[in-house]
């Protein structure tokens, strides 16, 4: 009968059963962290291990195509993270996230069985489908392990969850620390190929378990999926992105290739905005937009990510170029930085639980970020390298707040209906900020050491000696101070938008 309460099975009490569904809960939860963790690492695992698979798949032609190696899975991912959304909200996350770990997981055995470079970068495509979704859906799927079933004498936190989502933007931020460093480890120590193979186990497990304990409500309603709408954005996505990734590098900006592919995107995105204007039900609704918290979400996380590019990216770059530093030991010079995303990332977390503002930790966030990267850009040529390790750090706390409330803020906001495309869409605009701060700090670097270096690329550095070498790394330190300037612009953007965030307060 409606509203009649299930006795429980004899020799069970309630309470048993209350436990009993607490553990599963738990199990559930670490089940989605293992996930983001694995799609985080694979999203950039590869960077540190390009030498020994070029020189085993081919040694000759290989290193031409490390660029399409390394962004085929980051164009895979954020193609597919539109359509990866509107399914959650039509079919239910549970069947979406299985799906798309079955995806990556067959994407991973693939890798590890190529070839030949062209192999290994259409697996890393198909992988790339995969990982995109784990990440969002996976964010989804904590979400509502936050807010289905509510403990006797409490009501179902719908708004704020029990900060689980919080939880999983945390790791997916020292996943994203720790992956380069993770990758050539095993790399240098296993082999290459165990850098997909490692998936395979760890990830077979999470999707057994997947199977049999995460438990969310199904999906009744029948809806239609806007596949016309996936495939503009898609198309936007990739055309952007490439625009970004051979910008200065591989074409040049006024090559008709470039142009004629950010004219493509800019056709793309017309239409793409026409038809969510216009479809019955489309895969981001512009309504989403109107909603002051959401408009403001989104952009702030696209400035995290133009931020955190030009942060790690460049932090490595300094270390490897000016200081001498090997891969592997600058890898672990993000250990601080991912240490105070973690902790100040659970902290923040449970406050906002208890009943702290999250527009607190965004705005403070923002502010400790923007201080980390003011600080990088005082970097010189003999900088004591455990100021880089406290900037690291710095930024690490900044991150950290920004990572785990940005998303919580946005799911707060969106109607229940609509949580799955929300949550996409943060994860979208994130990406596309990150291309874009690829696409910008790179075009900076260039610029300014074309302006102050003794002549030639960046590249040209480690076969210098004497005064034109010196004379190299101070242009390039130049370089990448105007780069961390950049950045620390984006994050003081970002603040000034964090701080017109609609107050909000959780209570537990």
């Amino acid at each position: 009968m409606p509203g009649t309460a299930t006795a429980p099975a004899p020799g069970r009490t309630a309470k048993d059963g209350q436990q009993a569904g607490g553990r599963s809960v738990t199990i559930a939860v670490a089940l989605c962290i293992v996930t983001i963790l694995l799609a985080v690492l694979d999203s950039n695992i590869v960077s540190s291990a390009t030498v020994p698979i070029v020189r085993d798949l081919d040694p000759v032609h290989g290193v031409d195509r490390i660029p399409w190696l390394i962004a085929a899975y980051q164009l895979a991912a954020t193609a597919a993270l539109p359509l990866y959304g509107k399914l959650c909200d039509t079919l239910g996350s549970k069947k979406v996230f299985i799906g798309a770990l079955a995806t990556f997981l067959t994407g991973s055995a693939l890798c590890g069985m190529a070839q030949s470079m062209g192999e290994l970068i259409a697996a890393r495509a198909f992988q790339g489908i995969g990982g995109g979704g784990l990440m969002s859906v996976t964010m989804v799927v904590l979400r509502q392990l936050g807010t289905a079933g509510p403990k006797e004498g409490e009501g179902s936190r719908a708004k704020g969850g029990d900060r689980k989502g919080s939880i999983g933007g945390i790791i997916a931020g020292a996943g994203m620390a720790l992956g380069p460093w993770l990758g050539g480890a095993l790399a240098d120590h296993a082999g290459w190929r165990w850098i997909f193979y490692v998936n395979l186990p760890v990830g077979i497990a999470v999707l057994i378990g997947a199977v049999f304990v995460v438990k969310l409500p199904a999906r009744t309603a029948r809806h239609r999926i806007d596949f016309l709408g996936a495939g503009l954005a898609a198309a936007f996505s990739t055309a952007l992105l490439l625009v970004t990734e051979w910008g200065g590098e591989d074409y040049a900006w006024t090559s008709p290739v470039l142009v004629g592919l950010a004219v493509a995107a800019v056709v793309a995105l017309g239409l793409f905005l026409w038809r969510q204007a216009t479809a019955a039900e489309p895969i981001l609704p512009l309504s989403l937009f109107r909603l002051r918290l959401m408009r403001y979400g989104f952009a702030v996380q696209g400035l995290v990510g133009v931020a955190m590019m030009g942060s790690i990216v460049y932090v490595m770059i300094y270390l490897q170029v000016v200081r001498g530093v090997a891969a592997t030991s600058a890898g672990l010079f993000l250990v601080p930085m991912a240490i105070g995303m973690t902790v100040v990332g659970l902290v923040s977390g449970r406050l906002v639980a208890a009943g702290w503002s999250q527009k607190t930790f965004v705005v403070s966030g923002t502010v400790f970020a923007s201080a980390a990267l003011a600080l990088l850009t005082t970097l010189d040529t003999d900088t004591g390298l455990w100021t880089v390790r406290g900037a690291l750090l710095l930024m690490g706390i900044g991150f950290g707040q920004l990572i785990g409330q940005l998303i919580e803020l946005v799911q707060d906001t969106a109607p229940p209906a609509q949580l799955g495309v929300a949550t996409t869409g943060v994860r979208f605009f994130q990406t596309l900020g990150t291309a874009l701060g690829a696409s910008l700090f790179g075009a900076v670097l260039t610029r300014v050491y074309a302006a102050k270096g003794p002549g030639g690329t960046t590249s040209d550095i480690g076969h210098l000696t004497g005064t034109a070498r010196d004379r190299a790394l101070d242009a390039f330190v130049s370089s990448t101070d105007v780069v961390f300037a950049c950045a620390t612009g984006a994050m003081l953007l970002a603040l000034i938008l964090a701080i017109r965030l609609p107050g909000t307060r959780t209570r537990a």
